[in-house]
């Protein structure tokens, strides 16, 4: 299995994930949103495979930017075209196997966690 794991260097939950994957002896690759942001058909992907309300970062400045009734509104196209175009409201990290998205954020128990990675 090829994991990837995408995020931003700064965000303390990525580097907890990170630190994680390592004390369990996961090999992964780190890639920076920020830096190097996801392009539109791998989001679109993502998407596919766990939907965008989970892909959704609601506790950033970005996603708080986006008015309320339009995070109502918005459809699956909406939504994808605004992580391609701000990579800061995908929520971090977000792990990818084999190029499917697996699950977007870090929490749960080591077993829980062990489980969504292995599929």
């Amino acid at each position: 299995m090829s994991l990837k794991v995408y995020g931003i260097p700064t965000c303390g939950t990525c580097n907890k994930a990170r630190k994680w994957l390592e004390s369990h002896g996961i090999a992964y690759e780190f890639l920076d949103t920020k830096t190097h942001p996801p392009s539109r058909e791998q989001i679109q992907s993502w998407v596919a495979s766990l939907g965008t309300k989970p892909l959704r970062n609601t506790s950033g400045q970005a996603y708080r930017a986006i008015d309320p009734s339009d995070r109502q509104a918005w459809s699956e196209a909406q939504w994808i075209d605004a992580f391609a175009d701000n990579a800061m409201l995908l929520k971090r990290p977000l792990f990818v196997a084999d190029g499917r998205a697996i699950m977007a954020g870090f929490r749960g128990s080591d077993a829980e966690m062990l489980s969504q990675l292995q599929g």
